[in-house]
């Protein structure tokens, strides 16, 4: 499922709402009677149907059963709950509509009181330089206008200022090779690890970094971010090659809480992270252009 517009996830949602309640008034089941049956509240079964709520997959296969719903109808069910809790963004659809989706990133940042972000290739977007943002954005395959690449690092800069917000957390965990990957010369990513350095002076901001020689406990293909809303609610985001994906369901964002945890287990943090920024920083000098 390919998202071009930013319309469209409600519009899964809304679709799911009237199936779910067409099958309940189908099976002449009221909705106080549904929600006792399933051990959720009236008003809660309320607003799944408008709509305004989005139950998780469990909770929609027990409201299958007790509206008696065929096997057929459970798989379909099923199918359109996956389809909103993952939203696919292909770059191809998203990019030539928006130029860029800084803003958009931005704002699922500023619904989250804790965001927390693994990175095993690249600096993360929220500590780069511009320097380094801007060779970033110049080396993806979907190619910027000019005018949309300064906007993308302008809008990668602005979302940098939420790390100033001293109510909220920030915590990051990156790779070596994260560390190592260089976007340009060596000043580049010289003038990048200093960055990284400075913002480990901040009270609300962990960064923790996985050396290469430590033994892994788990293995994860793509970079991630975990944002912890105020509601108690989280949304995952992964960058891929082709597509950002948003991930909202539960169970799937559980699965990445946990791998978050066995990365925080391989990473080395405050004296131990210093050292190793130090020793990549020296690395570099005398290296030139």
């Amino acid at each position: 499922m390919l998202v071009g517009e930013p319309q469209e996830p409600r519009a899964k949602q809304q679709r799911l709402a009237a199936e779910l309640r067409r099958l309940r008034e189908i099976a002449g089941v009221s909705g106080r009677e549904l929600a006792q049956r399933i051990g959720i509240s009236q008003s809660k079964v309320s607003r799944i149907e408008s709509g305004a709520t989005t139950p998780p997959a469990p909770a929609v296969a027990a409201w299958a059963e007790a509206v008696g719903a065929s096997a057929e109808t459970r798989a379909r069910l099923a199918a359109m709950t996956e389809a909103v809790f993952a939203e696919v963004q292909a770059w191809r659809a998203a990019l030539p509509v928006r130029g860029h989706l800084q803003d958009q990133i931005k704002e699922w940042e500023a619904a989250a009181r804790t965001v927390r972000v693994f990175q095993p290739s690249v600096v993360p977007g929220l500590l780069q330089t511009a320097e380094y943002a801007r060779r970033v954005f110049g080396l993806f395959h979907v190619s910027y206008a000019d005018d949309d690449l300064a906007k993308a690092v302008a809008g990668r800069l602005n979302r940098q200022l939420a790390l100033y917000d001293e109510e909220r957390q920030f915590a990051f965990l990156l790779t070596e090779a994260a560390l190592r990957w260089r976007p340009g010369p060596p000043r580049v990513l010289y003038a990048q690890l200093d960055r990284i350095n400075s913002l480990t002076t901040l009270d609300n901001v962990t960064i923790g970094l996985i050396p290469y020689d430590v033994e892994a406990t788990t293995i994860i293909p793509a970079g991630f971010d975990i944002l912890d809303g105020h509601d108690g609610e989280s949304v995952v985001t992964i960058e891929t090659q082709h597509a950002n994906l948003v991930v909202t369901d539960a169970d799937y964002v559980a699965d990445y809480e946990q791998v978050w945890s066995l990365l925080t287990e391989m990473a080395v943090f405050d004296e131990k992270a210093q050292a190793l920024l130090d020793w990549i920083r020296d690395s570099l000098m005398g290296r030139g252009e």
